[in-house]
């Protein structure tokens, strides 16, 4: 555990590093083909690179009754919070659906409290506050975005999108155990590909054939997010608590402002600089640790 700790940690802010790209690739997807159908490719492309690397599928021991939290763990991401964050950003800017995934953080903190037992520490609450203070700084300091046409309802399909990510960070915690996180990752490609084609059939007719620019989205979307920034987190929250680990998330919105700017050329003026580094004080103290050993995290059942 001591060992993995420092890698866990690094798995992590990459993994927030490849999802704040991903709100721009998502932009760039969503410019040429509905969102559905976007979200079906990532899936099914994410699928088949699980497929290709199979033989390294790592642990699998099923104990009774898993299937329920298996199956939960897939409705909650990709299904509804994938259905969920696509209205968002339809309805809403990218640095505001950011501010929004500033509180999941402080929900898990929560439930992991409720259902996980796990203590949470003063450092951990304090950087948490910091990192939300941060992020809402953050979004109020950007400039108004003209493809934010309902910003209020947006956000609001960013927060049950939140709740949806609650449940799966509760659930992957308690499923990581006995799973590898190659496992939990691509039985979420595999359900999410069942899942968004009937649906994307249904609600968008037939997909229209994308730009080599909305290709080469799509095909970061489903491997270097899908694969590459969901196994790294699987992999973080099977070696951290679950409170510590979606800290992180916090960091989120830094990096799309970052990608923003270096891929769009958006600037941040000072105030978002500012903003970004309290972001990033408030994720390093919540990782803080005190000198007595946190406790096992619990289970669900």
């Amino acid at each position: 555990m001591q060992q993995s700790r420092p890698f866990a940690l690094a798995c992590l802010v990459l993994a927030m590093a490849l999802w704040g790209s991903s709100f721009i690739a998502l932009k760039l997807a969503f410019a040429e083909m509905p969102a559905m159908w976007v979200i079906f490719a990532r899936m099914a492309i994410g699928s088949l690179i699980f497929l290709a690397a199979w033989r390294w599928r790592g642990r699998i021991e099923y104990r009774k009754g898993d299937w329920r939290y298996l199956v939960g763990l897939a409705v909650c991401e990709p299904c509804l919070y994938f259905v969920f964050e696509s209205f968002a950003l339809h309805y809403t800017s990218a640095a505001q659906a950011g501010m929004i995934t500033a509180l999941l953080p402080l929900m898990v903190a929560v439930g992991a409290f409720l259902l996980l037992h796990e203590k949470i520490s003063r450092n951990t609450w304090a950087g948490f506050a910091l990192a939300v203070l941060g992020a809402l700084w953050l979004t109020l300091a950007s400039e108004p975005d003209s493809h934010a046409p309902a910003p209020l309802l947006g956000n609001f399909f960013e927060l049950l999108a939140m709740v949806c990510a609650t449940g799966y960070t509760l659930l992957l915690k308690h499923l990581s155990a006995r799973y590898s996180p190659f496992i939990l990752t691509a039985m979420q490609a595999f359900i999410g590909s069942i899942f968004f084609l009937p649906v994307a059939a249904l609600t968008a007719g037939a997909p229209p054939v994308p730009s080599s620019e909305g290709l080469l989205a799509l095909i970061y979307l489903g491997s270097v997010v899908t694969v590459g920034a969901y196994g790294l987190y699987n992999f973080g929250v099977s070696r951290l608590p679950a409170s510590q680990a979606t800290g992180f998330i916090n960091l989120i919105p830094v990096f799309t402002l970052v990608f923003a700017w270096l891929l769009l050329d958006e600037r941040l003026n000072g105030q978002q600089a500012l903003a970004a580094a309290l972001v990033f004080a408030g994720v390093a103290l919540s990782q803080w640790r005190s000198t007595a050993a946190p406790p096992p995290a619990g289970v669900l059942d």
